[in-house]
């Protein structure tokens, strides 16, 4: 229950490489708060059509997530070998997919809030984790840690850990589990995912 509540933040995504001291904790904190209460105030609780929440939750989406650095990660050895041509379009179907699945099932973060408990350093470089918690209608509150990059003074978030569950690693064993058996291999991935986003679209 509590996995299908918060995999409406994204999603599938990613990481990489050695730990590195330099990135600021408290500056990946904000930057995780702030896109949670935007998320909260814009979407969640702003009674506006179901195509502007898909807009807003598009923008925030897009300003809050490495989109490439997902999608290298989610496809994983097959990155290397897909065109620039399929890179792309895995990446488009895959942003799509998530804004229309998780834009019409926001309503579900209502009445909910975050509590950020602080930060744990990563063994990836230029990362940490921002550990928070979420209050449950019932049980113990919700474990979410948001892995977040920083690349200068830009911050962008390329993974979340529920519960011990990280949404990247689940995704990444789900996208080239497909690839290795499907016929065309990632074009054949690249449709299923616009498929599943035109049925989306059409409940």
């Amino acid at each position: 229950m509590k996995k299908n509540l918060f995999t409406i933040l994204v999603a599938a995504l990613f990481f990489a490489g050695n730990a590195n001291a330099a990135v600021d904790g408290a500056k990946a904190e904000a930057f995780v708060k702030k896109v949670t209460d935007e998320g909260i105030t814009q979407i969640i609780n702003a009674d506006i059509p179901q195509k502007e929440k898909d807009a807003r939750f598009e923008k925030l989406f897009n300003n809050a997530l490495d989109l490439k650095f997902i999608g290298q990660f989610v496809l994983g050895r097959y990155w290397k070998t897909a065109s620039n041509e399929q890179k792309k379009a895995f990446i488009d179907a895959y942003r799509d997919l998530n804004i229309k699945t998780w834009s019409q099932r926001f309503d579900e973060f209502k009445g909910k809030e975050f509590i950020f408990k602080g930060t744990t350093p990563s063994n990836s470089a230029n990362q940490i984790f921002v550990n928070s918690l979420v209050p449950m209608d019932q049980g113990e509150p919700a474990k979410v840690v948001w892995r977040v990059k920083q690349t200068g003074d830009n911050f962008k978030i390329v993974d979340i850990i529920i519960e011990n569950v990280s949404l990247a690693i689940t995704a990444r064993n789900e996208y080239t589990a497909y690839v290795k058996s499907a016929p065309g291999g990632i074009n054949d991935l690249i449709k299923d995912l616009q498929n599943k986003t035109k049925q989306v679209v059409k409940k």
